[in-house]
């Protein structure tokens, strides 16, 4: 997969990207990962982005000379491109999915009050927010987007069964897990997973599944 990710701060992403199974799948080929700096699609010597907006109001945007050069430049035929913004839909295990599924993405970071609505409207092909709530930018959600996509990749976890057996992945939180020792500080691992008896431990790790997301987020058994 390919993604390119435009922000104000490349250098963010030094780092968290560069560890454990993103480094491992871009190591392998699987993830082909560039970040690009949107001030060098700038033309004046102060590289200037931002702008006041029309009628007034507090913050600056986004300005689009800058965002429609960088996107046209990097968009190919088979690129999706995807705003991270607060007003976009929600972004969630089944979205990583979806664009797990894509083989060209470009996440535009936004910064300041946001984008000017010509860059949203004429370019954006998705808009994804990762909760509801308001960060200094856009790249901390462009990570966690990576990230969870990343992952679903063929090849990228060791056993790619990991991926569709665990919270999210079918619509509840991931049952309780355990390993040895068999006790420890009193606590015991339930006998049934120590009975070999493959039938009864899916049956009791469904009904984990079950309370815990009752427990936890009934929203997602409504």
């Amino acid at each position: 997969m390919k993604i390119d990710v435009l922000t104000l701060f490349p250098a963010m992403f030094a780092g968290p990207l560069d560890e454990s199974i993103l480094k491992r799948a871009r190591q392998k080929g699987l993830l082909d990962l560039q970040i690009h700096d949107l001030r060098d699609w700038t033309h004046d010597r102060h590289r200037t982005v931002d702008d006041r907006p029309f009628g007034g109001g507090p913050g600056m945007l986004l300005k689009p000379e800058p965002l429609f050069e960088a996107v046209e430049s990097l968009r190919r035929a088979a690129t999706k491109v995807i705003l991270l913004s607060p007003g976009g839909r929600k972004f969630d295990q089944s979205i990583a999915r979806e664009l797990a599924r894509e083989t060209d993405l470009l996440l535009v970071t936004g910064h300041y009050e946001g984008f000017d609505e010509r860059v949203r409207a004429a370019l954006a092909d998705d808009e994804l927010s990762i909760g509801d709530y308001v960060l200094t930018n856009g790249a901390l959600p462009a990570m966690v987007v990576v990230d969870a996509v990343t992952r679903l990749l063929p090849g990228v976890l060791g056993d790619d069964a990991s991926a569709r057996d665990e919270s999210f992945s079918h619509g509840l939180l991931e049952y309780p897990q355990y390993t040895r020792p068999v006790e420890f500080r009193g606590m015991k691992v339930p006998a049934v997973l120590l009975s070999g008896h493959h039938a009864e431990i899916e049956k009791w790790r469904r009904e984990q599944s079950r309370q815990a997301t009752q427990r936890q987020r009934p929203d997602l058994l409504a």
